[in-house]
């Protein structure tokens, strides 16, 4: 896990940097023809296809494979949210998903065709890419899903200043609810960020045509309005850039769109560092010893705050800053008012009548000073503990650091199905290595009515963990067929983190929790006081590290067993139901000495490993 400082420079890495053609776009307020008679009788928002700008420039690095199709095209929302409920009973129902059209206090469900949603990613096969080269040869054709919560922002001066709907969307293949959306007198962009494959393209120019699906236009009324754009492809190298000039423009490159791509290694490695030397990122030292492939369907809308915390996901950049200022440039003298000299690059932040999105939520911040008064557990809204199953499950050896061992490695959630935050403060007499820590409690209001000493917090100096760590708040088990105890991870004290957004349909589920990654939570060494959070609706994942975290299965005959994870084992934290917290994922354990292997069976109709 990467430390505060190293996260603030990972995630400013692969923040973009804003476009001038996308400042003509986005604050011309561009939209496209109104739709034809039958698409305007669709009941719900005006949708609408969008391109930034006429023209775009990607970078093809000989170190990167392939070039990442970044096109800056947009879905606008007006007269109305682009809104979705996406949810399952249970993990042997199939996903369920449906459009919310709000009409002033009138709220409406039009259920979308059963089977056209299979997960919580995106719309699959939403947008349509093809590309021709200079002689009109297509030289590439393509779909990519959307995620309505991807990268957005406003369209006209006059939008609400905040959307209501998520950063992005859930690839956990556990989730059980989500909610999208493009906020009226918004849009969202269509590109995939880190979870869209790079595509082959030489260095040269080529003509790309983006547009929407015609299940999708028929199904929301979205006119035929193909985008254009042109596309310039130029080769770079960095060891080109050795010496002086690297530094420029290394730093140039780290603040173009598509810097988030070429820094990906390089942050994925600093995401990794807990040990393992290709580890997931965040808290990916809890991880296997190789980053896997996310176990679900490429998704279209993590956001740079997403799972950046524990892993295992790469975090998905937004593809293009939002919200942005014209700007008349000097050169500008002679265009015409929406001519792309006639615009500089707006400065990235937040500030009187710009709002771009790249600001970090603060984590809660703790009391500062120690609980007074007598403890109470008062009569109020509770957390709810939950363990999700297993998964991203995979076996090694110890490879030189344990030689003749072997693991079994596997990603673990525990989340909050509310209906109030759980909220841990740590405080610390001077000189003690260990804090006492409490567990908060409040009323409907927001207002603390009560609090109850819950364990320890201690300071974990591994490289790569090197903060608080709220102890007894999970447990890991590797149970036999018969389900009894065989194995215990040694990982039971956690830093938490909202890494995950398993359930926003649950009852007070916050759409916006603080602290989604380390940079907000769990202190420093010299830190007098901490405060964690689990917010409703959020999880938190942890990857199992080599060796101690993980299940060491050296010496256990091949054969089925169930990877237990358990939330809150001692009961210490005060929960609405204790009876919850367990969650079992089968695994079969075969191969020999060195060379084990797992199979990992569908956990009912959930085929993740």
């Amino acid at each position: 896990m990467m430390t505060r400082s190293q996260q603030g420079r990972a995630n400013r890495l692969t923040r973009p940097s804003i476009a001038v053609a996308a400042a003509v776009a986005v604050t011309a307020g561009v939209v496209a023809a109104a739709p034809d008679a039958k698409t305007a009788a669709v009941a719900g928002p005006k949708l609408s296809l969008i391109a930034a700008s006429t023209s775009v420039t990607l970078d093809s690095w000989k170190e990167e494979p392939g070039v990442y199709l970044d096109l800056g095209t947009y879905l606008t929302s007006e007269k109305g949210a682009f809104e979705f409920k996406v949810t399952r009973k249970s993990y042997k129902d199939p996903v369920v998903a449906s459009q919310i059209i709000r009409n002033g206090k009138k709220t409406t469900t039009k259920a979308l065709p059963a089977g056209l949603v299979k997960d919580f990613t995106g719309l699959p096969g939403f947008m349509e890419v093809s590309v021709v080269d200079a002689a009109g040869k297509p030289v590439l054709k393509k779909t990519e899903d959307f995620c309505p919560n991807n990268a957005s922002g406003r369209v006209r001066p006059d939008a609400p200043a905040n959307s209501r709907y998520p950063q992005s969307c859930p690839v956990n293949p556990f989730t059980l609810g989500s909610v999208w959306g493009v906020e009226n007198g918004w849009a969202a962009n269509t590109y995939a960020g880190y979870y869209s494959e790079p595509v082959q393209l030489a260095a040269g120019t080529y003509t790309a045509k983006v547009s929407v699906a015609k299940k999708y236009r028929d199904l929301f009324g979205i006119a035929n309005k193909p985008q254009s754009v042109k596309v310039t492809v130029r080769e770079r190298s960095w060891e080109a850039q050795e010496g002086g000039a690297r530094g420029a423009a290394a730093k140039a490159a780290s603040s173009s769109p598509h810097a988030g791509h070429a820094g990906h290694q390089a942050a994925a490695s600093e995401h990794a560092g807990h040990g393992a030397a290709a580890a997931p990122s965040g808290h990916a030292g809890h991880g296997a010893p190789a980053r896997t492939d996310a176990p679900a369907a490429a998704t279209t809308g993590a956001g740079a705050t997403f799972n950046v915390g524990h892993g295992p996901y790469p975090p998905a950049p937004p593809a293009l800053p939002w919200a942005l200022k014209k700007q008349a440039a000097e050169q500008g003298a002679g265009k015409d008012a929406f001519g792309a000299q006639g615009f500089s690059a707006a400065r990235v932040g937040d500030r009187a009548g710009q709002t771009d999105g790249s600001r970090q939520a603060p984590g809660a911040q703790p009391d500062a000073k120690r609980p007074t008064g007598k403890a109470a557990v008062p009569d109020v809204p509770k957390p709810d503990l939950r363990s999700l199953p297993a998964y991203g499950i995979t076996v090694s050896d110890g490879y030189e650091d344990v030689p003749g061992k072997d693991y079994l490695a596997f990603s673990a959630n525990v989340w909050n199905a509310g209906p109030a935050k759980l909220v841990v403060d740590g405080f610390r007499s001077p000189g003690k290595e260990l804090m006492d820590a409490y567990q908060y409690f409040y009323d409907a209001k927001g207002k603390q009515v009560g609090y109850t000493p819950t364990g320890t917090m201690e300071w974990d100096p591994r490289p790569g963990h090197e903060h608080w760590h709220f102890t007894d708040f999970a447990s890991y088990r590797l149970l036999k067929a018969d389900q009894k105890e065989t194995v215990r991870s040694g990982k039971e004290a956690f830093c938490l983190a909202n890494t995950d957004a398993v359930d926003y349909t649950v009852k007070n589920a916050n759409w916006h929790p603080g602290n989604t990654d380390l940079s907000t939570a769990c202190g420093q060494e010299n830190s007098i006081s901490v405060r964690e959070v689990l917010d409703v609706g959020s999880g938190d994942t942890y990857t199992q590290d080599l060796p101690g975290q993980s299940f060491d299965i050296t010496d256990l005959p091949n054969g089925t067993y169930y990877i237990q994870v358990l939330a809150n084992p001692e009961n210490r934290l005060k929960e609405t139901n204790h009876k919850n917290n367990s969650a079992l994922r089968k695994v079969v354990l075969g191969g020999k000495k060195g060379a084990r292997t797992v199979k990992v069976p569908a956990h009912h109709l959930v085929n993740a490993n």
